[in-house]
């Protein structure tokens, strides 16, 4: 009893928070860093950039978009906006992993009251409050690793995208029930979070599944602390994380296609507020139910070795910081 209600006070404690945040927000960071390029690449593809359609829905149609994007910027064409990827993530991962460790705590202060039921939650709660704060950092993101020739407005600093962003206008309102420049100009902030409803209850299935099959697998392959004959390894930690990444980005992927969609609209069409009946339209009438997976083959080399670092590097700085 003494031990639970003592381990208890030191989750609470500040110091162990800041460290978990510490520990998630480098893992998070190292993790983007070592994807970068293919997470450029799936971005072009799931956006629908006309550059580079020609080579979506393969892995080698995502090596040969990579080696164009080499052969004409080099390799810091292959890292475009990676600068703002790692603003946004090392704030968004350590959130995520700190309210990850809170909310399991609360939801599960011991191993006998986990479920999966209640894992998936605490990974949903977790990854949804880590959005929600870090949200238009992301937009940055996304409009940066999608400017090409195509789009004329290669805007490759964080200075440039934000005034992009704030300065958008509707330009050409030929439907009667296209509002949304009202509302942009009226709260210019709007403009920072378009597609985020779709992040948002796309955020649920991945954050949930990713942190049910980590919790789950790590119950089923790893005994508790106390128990001195098997120990967590790297090694486990990255099949673990591996596994947990496959599975996540399976449950959700369609959601992260329409959100890409979303967050270049103010690229593709100023104009609007696009909403999710037209997005899932304008992905369902071309290309079918196929549309929403477009770039998962990419999707998987990005997110299953992205996964398995983080939640490796998280539970190594975890273990080297004392929580």
């Amino acid at each position: 009893m003494s031990s639970d209600v003592s381990a208890a006070q030191d989750k609470r404690n500040l110091h162990y928070i800041i460290r978990s945040g510490l520990a998630g927000g480098v893992a998070g960071c190292l993790a983007k860093t070592v994807v970068a390029p293919l997470d450029r690449v799936k971005i072009l593809f799931q956006a629908s950039n006309p550059d580079f359609q020609k080579y979506a829905g393969t892995w080698s149609g995502a090596f040969r978009a990579g080696s164009e994007i080499y052969q004409t910027s080099g390799a810091r064409g292959l890292f475009q906006g990676h600068s703002v990827t790692l603003l946004r993530i090392f704030p968004y991962a350590a959130i995520k992993y700190m309210a990850y460790d809170q909310v399991h705590h609360y939801l599960m202060p011991t191993r006998h009251k986990e479920t999966n039921l209640r894992r998936f939650l605490a990974g949903s709660l977790s990854g949804m409050i880590s959005v929600f704060f870090t949200y238009p950092l992301e937009v940055f993101r996304v409009r940066l690793a999608f400017h090409t020739k195509y789009t004329g407005k290669a805007n490759n600093s964080l200075l440039g995208s934000f005034q992009q962003i704030y300065h958008e206008q509707a330009t050409d309102i030929s439907r009667p029930t296209v509002n949304a420049s009202h509302y942009f100009d009226r709260y210019p902030l709007l403009k920072f979070y378009r597609g985020f409803s779709a992040t948002l209850i796309g955020m649920i299935p991945y954050a949930g599944v990713s942190f049910l099959s980590w919790g789950y697998l790590r119950a089923r392959f790893i005994p508790p602390p106390n128990d001195a004959k098997i120990q967590s390894t790297p090694v486990a930690d990255l099949a673990i994380g591996a596994v947990s990444g496959g599975i996540a980005q399976t449950a959700s992927y369609p959601f992260e296609v329409i959100r890409r969609r979303m967050q270049v609209g103010g690229i593709t069409q100023p104009d609007r507020w696009l909403r999710w009946g037209e997005t899932v339209r304008a992905i369902w009438v071309p290309s079918g139910w196929r549309g929403f997976y477009v770039g998962l083959s990419i999707g998987y080399l990005k997110v299953i070795p992205m996964t398995a670092v983080s939640f490796t590097v998280w539970q190594g700085g975890k273990r080297f910081l004392g929580v």
